[in-house]
């Protein structure tokens, strides 16, 4: 394999043999050769070839997994291509804990252990946080790494349930090109393409780039993608390097589907891949931003990273609302819809750009003070985000229907919506933050760190006119606020392949995490509430068995948040108050790696049994129904869901895959009385090396072709993905 060449000889030594013994025969005798080899500065890391990784970025630095005292998923580039994980959503629900809230607007909140992370404010990219709005494709991504419980003090505001970060693909020295070219059910054509040249002896230059065209059955998608980028120095003491990152994704949302309830269970009708929408519906993204890296290498091991982002996202929609109409004249029932059922269509649309400029530079190194070694970490960063919006950009409404049997229509209605105005939302953020992972003894560590945020919002509305002539005045208005985010875990490591610890945490979450302070009021009322907080108590444990093939780790959670915004019913102005409470307590489970040398494993589980609204001042409404209250399940927290993949060598050229993603029943955020019913996805895999540098593949996801429901929201869903068949040749030169 070409990968074979990933190991340089740098570091060659040989060592003279020791003086012999007076007397003894020396006759024939080698002298004692030493080999010492290092791994060549920017080569290609093993998530090419491995489900396992042993380090990570995600907690600031480069650290070792069982250095880091939280739960941590690592989704490698192998397994991305094994499952055919082109978007990251996919990649997000073969995470344990994950689920999704189908947003009005087609734009997704994912929540992770029950808790939001927004839409896009827990995301992140090579450490910096990724920009909102655009529909991200993991062309470019050397591995996706999760880290779940509270992480406010490596990453600022948000952070609740975990954080994101997804690792880009580096430039290393070697000659080394990969070219995947897949077709598959649904008119779906994809090409990527990544390209790499040593250009000097410590530069390179690689590219990424992507061609994606899907008719998706009516909800055609097409991306265009490319990811250049040039690093000079590699290994040396000043390591620079350059990209730009472009994708351009056009297609129409299926955001929502009209439910059926069943004795207080949702049952999806509509097929996953029939789509209602217009032809001339729309969801338009794109994201365009550069990256400049310096690392800098001091003598004692330290090293300085320093990194300075910018870029645009922008988002346009406009979206057919799918419902229900008559059937025969009488109101639609599960009872009595079938093909000849109507199928209204509304508008619903949205604008938005976001401009985020960011800065941050970290620091990392190991001490040995008052006879004990230190591992330093600490950094400061800065971002800028300059936003608009408008969340209601719908256009009049279209009176042309059509019937459940008759998706994709193909008729047209004009683009009718007028000039946009925006909301503008300008928010700023200074972290700096410093964290001492210390050995107390041989096998026990302390962690121990701080940081401190300043946030900064301004919000700014036009004024609206309502089709009744109903005036909403605009208004201004901006907040800042200080918080503090600690962190302490403690680490009990008997041995290099055992690691034990305990880990207290906290997050909070601003009134401007939404790009807005308040949606509709002009009192302001959500702007005047302060930051809400959580925090995350974990036992866990992280081992390397089977000769260090395999990585295993299970831990022991417990996340509240303890001051969550609620309503006053006694206040004629709506106003807030942090007087809820909730909290989601379970176990997590991870194995990745090699059972033996052919037979490869990936595993994440979590068990949530106890998950709990503790306070809050949501009523109870007369017909049981409504929101959740007080002692509710909260919604969108299942009590399993996890993920296996599983993949064995038959025959040197012949490796076989099978998975599952899995999710029991859940109740829509704000739907007490409703839930959806878990569900099981099956995916296979066979794949044949043709010759050592090419190969073909077989994906089949959804094996069943199961009808389910995914993302949730109150009094809609989004179905999850049909069955899938996709074809992919690959080649190495």
């Amino acid at each position: 394999m070409l990968l074979a060449g990933s190991l340089g000889s740098a570091a060659l030594a040989q060592t003279a043999p020791a003086a012999a013994a007076p007397g003894a025969d020396t006759a024939g005798t080698l002298p004692t050769v030493t080999v010492r080899d290092t791994a060549e500065p920017g080569a290609p890391t093993n998530s090419k070839t491995e489900l396992r990784t042993t380090r990570t970025q995600i907690g600031k630095g480069n650290q070792e997994l069982r250095d880091i005292p939280q739960s941590v998923t690592v989704f490698t580039e192998k397994q991305l291509q094994d499952r055919n994980l082109d978007d990251l959503r996919e990649v997000l629900r073969s995470t344990a804990g994950v689920t999704f809230l189908s947003g009005e607007t087609g734009e997704e909140d994912v929540r992770l252990r029950g808790f939001s992370l927004g839409t896009a404010g827990d995301i992140y990219r090579d450490g910096m946080r990724d920009g909102a709005l655009y529909e991200r494709d993991t062309f470019n991504d050397d591995r996706v790494e999760v880290i779940k419980g509270s992480a406010s003090m490596l990453f600022g505001k948000g952070s609740t349930g975990g954080v994101v970060n997804q690792v880009s693909k580096q430039p290393f020295l070697m000659n080394q090109h990969e070219v995947n070219a897949t077709v598959g059910t649904g008119g779906m054509k994809r090409i990527t393409g990544d390209f790499n040249f040593q250009t000097g002896q410590d530069s390179a230059f690689r590219i990424n780039a992507l061609a994606h065209d899907a008719s998706n059955w009516g909800s055609q998608q097409k991306k265009i993608g490319v990811a250049p980028s040039f690093r000079w120095g590699i290994g040396t003491r000043n390591e620079f390097s350059v990209g730009l990152y472009h994708l351009d994704s056009r297609g129409r949302s299926t955001y929502n589907h009209p439910w059926f309830i069943r004795d207080g269970v949702i049952v999806p009708t509509l097929r996953a891949r029939d789509y209602y929408g217009f032809d001339n519906d729309k969801l338009n993204t794109k994201a365009t931003y550069a990256t400049l890296a310096h690392t800098y290498r001091f003598d004692n091991g330290g090293e300085l990273k320093t990194q300075l982002r910018h870029g645009r996202y922008e988002r346009d929609l406009w979206a057919s609302v799918i419902r229900f109409g008559t059937t025969h004249g009488a109101p639609t029932t599960i009872d009595n819809w079938g093909p000849d059922t109507i199928i209204t269509r509304s508008p619903k649309g949205r604008l938005g750009t976001s401009d985020l400029t960011q800065l941050q530079s970290d620091y990392s190194n190991k001490f040995n003070w008052g006879g004990g070694q230190h591992h330093i970490m600490a950094g400061v960063d800065l971002y800028y985000d300059k936003s608009k919006r408008n969340n209601n950009f719908a256009g009049p409404a279209s009176t042309l229907t059509t019937t459940v049997g008759q998706p994709n229509p193909h008729q047209w209605h004009d683009d009718l919506r007028p000039d946009p105005t925006y909301n503008k939302f300008d928010a700023s953020n200074f972290g700096i933050y410093a964290q001492d992972t210390m050995s107390l003894t041989e096998q026990l560590k302390l962690v121990a760190g701080l940081r401190f945020d300043r946030f900064k919002g301004s919000y700014d509305t036009v004024a609206t006119t309502a089709a009744n002539g109903a005036v909403t005045p605009g208004y201004s208005f901006s907040k800042s606020q200080s918080l503090w985010s600690p962190r302490v875990g403690l680490l009990f490591q008997p041995s290099d392949t055992q690691s034990y610890y305990l880990s207290y945490g906290t997050s909070y979450n601003t009134s401007g995490d939404a790009y807005q302070f308040t949606p509709n009021s002009p009192n302001n009322v959500l702007a005047n509430t302060p930051a809400e907080k959580s925090r995350n108590i974990e036992i866990g444990g992280k081992w390397d068995v089977l000769d260090r093939r395999l990585t295993l780790g299970a831990a022991v959670f417990y996340s509240e948040k303890y001051n969550e915004r609620n309503t006053d019913p006694d206040s004629a102005a709506a106003q807030y108050l942090l007087s809820g409470k909730r909290h989601a307590a379970g176990v997590e489970f991870n194995a990745a790696g090699r059972i033996t040398p052919a037979w490869e494993l990936f595993w994440n589980h979590a068990w949530i049994p106890e998950a709990k609204i503790d306070r809050s001042n949501q009523v109870l409404a007369a017909n049981g129904g409504g929101a959740q209250v007080q002692g509710d399940r909260p919604g969108l927290t299942p009590r399993n869901s996890g993920s296996l993949w599983t993949t064995y060598r038959l025959m040197p050229k012949f490796r076989v895959g099978l998975g599952a993603n899995y999710r029991s029943s859940q109740h829509p955020d704000g739907s007490r009385a409703v839930k959806a019913k878990g569900f099981v996805t099956f995916d296979a895999m066979a794949e044949y090396n043709l010759t050592e540098t090419m190969s073909l593949k077989l994906n089949v996801t959804n094996l069943t072709n199961k009808l389910y429901a995914d993302a949730l929201y109150r009094g809609f869903y989004a179905p999850g993905a049909p069955r899938r068949v996709e074809l992919t040749f690959k080649a190495l030169f």
